[in-house]
């Protein structure tokens, strides 16, 4: 067990539940096409990740996890980050959801 090291067990069930449970998104297509949007508006903005994590008031290696898909993002984040990048969340939303499929399983 993966989170054998939590002593309430139902503590760690629930993790074993939820890790079990991972939403599909994380690794569709769709989300895919989120990421791929997110990093072709940071660096077509000409904004590095060192200087993303500034801005936002994070370290690099967040903004790694990020972009690689490993470091789901929440609405707030992506608000967050899309300021960051210097562009209008509304208008990144926009771009992502014209290059997403009409059907997408969550």
């Amino acid at each position: 067990m993966r989170f054998s090291h939590i002593k309430d067990p139902h503590i760690a069930e629930e993790l074993v539940l939820g890790a079990s449970l991972m939403p599909k998104s994380v690794f569709s297509d769709a989300y895919a096409i989120f990421l791929r949007t997110l990093v072709a508006a940071r660096k077509g903005a000409g904004v590095s990740q060192v200087e993303l994590a500034r801005r936002v008031g994070r370290d690099q290696p967040f903004i790694s996890l990020v972009e690689n898909g490993v470091r789901r993002v929440d609405l707030i984040e992506f608000y967050v980050l899309a300021r960051g990048i210097g562009i209008d969340p509304v208008a990144l939303f926009a771009a992502i959801a014209s290059e997403l499929p009409n059907e997408i399983e969550i």
